[in-house]
Order: structure tokens, then C-alpha cells, then sequence
């Protein structure tokens, strides 16, 4: 068997999310059917990087598969790319190691959260950026976001009902920028890993303190105290972009 590395780029919108799930379309499905066209009817598992959730967008998501003889390395990305649906994206296929493998091969990930502050809110962009049509303090987020990175445990910032046990994670870049042409506010968050729903709840945490309703040093409490009822709500997913995955040499 020949093992290949794909970067692929998708519209998550109209996905319930990467992993294949019953009665649910997802981008693990799509590329797997068109993988069986490829490798004459024989099924292929495809093997990603990370999960994202139903709405969530992918600028360099990397999967893994595997098939039974090598490929001419640009004409398997443009069959892939040309046979599955429009919303997904083939950028890069290559021929790896047998031993490498997406998502326990040691990587660091950056997803990026974007958050359309205009008022009105851009209707072309209702997708594709969070909308958040109340007053922030810009200034109360930056300094906030910056007590994010580190190494913690995120158990204050995760989802209930997460089968993960351990919670630490270490955060290399947490920062905030301000696009002025489009009002987008930009979260760009850097690390070894995240747990589930955390960029959404760390978003929407830094939000409520930009409103004024919570101070700059409840992101400490949280952290201290792993309560992820100190929290603030949860983002919305249409913001939500994982933008580059960069594997260890």
C-alpha cells in the first residue's frame, strides 16, 4: 500500500462536520466516496488531523489514506479535486511515509475566529463570520487574550460531555486584530491542540469582556478555578476557521 498526505480546504456550512455520521452529510463521507470511484470500487478510510464540528471551516485541514499502487502525485490532487463536491478543495497531495499518520504524528494547529462588528452586518458574509452588533472595548480584549497563552488545563473552557480526561494544553499564540475595511475582528489561536468547543468558548468569553460584563481577569478565574460556568457563551461556529496544521520534522 502507498500512503499519501492531502491538504484539503472546505465550505462547512452545508457539513455536519468532518467525521462521517449516520444520516448526516460530512466531509469524511464526500471524499471517501469519490475515493472508492478512484480505487475501482474498493473502499478507502480517510484519516484527518482533527475533527471540526458541524458549520466549521477548513483553510488547511490534512488528511491521510492509503492505496494499493503510487499515483502520479498532481493528477490524483486533480482527480480528487475535480470528482468531489465544489465545497471541498484538493490543494496538495504527496506521497508520504507508511509510518505517518495526520493526527498522531506530533503537529501544532492554528485556527483563526473571525467576527463581523459592522452594523449593519454584511449579509455576504453571514456564513462565514460570527456576527456581534455590540459595543467593545478592543483594548480590554488584547489584554485579555494574551493571559491565554501558556500552558493550563482548559477544563473551564470545554464543552460538557467531553470523553477527554486530560486537559491541559499549551497555547503559543493568542492575538487579536482589527480589520477596518470590513470590521472583522480576528482571533488567531496557535498550539498543540484544542479541546472541544474551546476556541468557540475562549471567543466568546473574550467578547463579554470586550461588552464590559466581565472584567480582563476572569479569564485567570477560569482558568484557575476550571468552571466552565465563569465562562461566556459559546460562539457560534460560522466564525470558526482551522487554518494551517504544521507537523514536526
Amino acid at each position: 500500500m502507498t500512503r499519501y498526505k492531502a491538504i484539503i480546504s472546505y465550505d462547512g456550512h452545508d457539513f455536519a462536520g468532518f467525521q462521517r455520521q449516520p444520516h448526516e452529510r460530512s466531509v469524511q463521507e464526500e471524499i471517501e466516496k469519490t475515493l472508492i470511484k478512484i480505487n475501482s470500487g474498493k473502499q478507502v478510510v480517510i484519516h484527518g488531523a482533527g475533527r471540526t464540528d458541524s458549520g466549521v471551516h477548513a483553510l488547511g485541514q490534512v488528511i491521510h489514506f492509503d492505496l494499493p499502487q503510487k499515483r502520479d502525485e498532481e493528477k490524483l490532487r486533480f482527480a480528487l479535486d475535480t470528482q468531489t463536491p465544489e465545497d471541498i478543495d484538493f490543494i496538495s497531495v504527496e506521497e508520504v511515509d507508511d509510518k505517518f499518520h495526520s493526527r498522531y504524528r506530533k503537529h501544532s494547529k492554528t485556527y483563526e475566529f473571525i467576527v463581523d462588528i459592522g452594523r449593519p452586518k454584511n449579509p455576504m458574509m453571514r456564513h462565514y463570520a460570527t456576527h456581534y452588533p455590540y459595543p467593545l472595548d478592543l483594548k480590554l480584549m488584547e489584554k485579555a487574550i494574551v493571559k491565554l497563552e501558556g500552558t493550563h488545563d482548559f477544563t473551564g473552557f470545554t464543552a460538557s460531555g467531553t470523553s477527554v480526561e486530560n486537559k491541559v494544553r499549551t497555547i503559543t499564540r493568542a492575538c487579536l486584530e482589527f480589520d477596518e475595511n470590513c470590521n472583522f475582528l480576528i482571533f488567531t489561536f496557535s498550539g498543540n491542540g484544542f479541546l472541544y468547543k474551546q476556541i468557540r468558548n475562549m471567543v466568546g468569553t473574550l467578547l463579554k469582556i470586550g461588552n464590559g460584563r466581565m472584567p480582563v481577569e476572569q479569564i485567570d478565574r477560569i482558568l484557575i478555578e476550571q468552571d466552565r460556568h465563569l465562562a461566556g457563551p459559546t460562539a457560534a461556529s460560522n466564525g470558526l476557521y482551522l487554518k494551517e496544521i504544521r507537523y514536526e520534522e
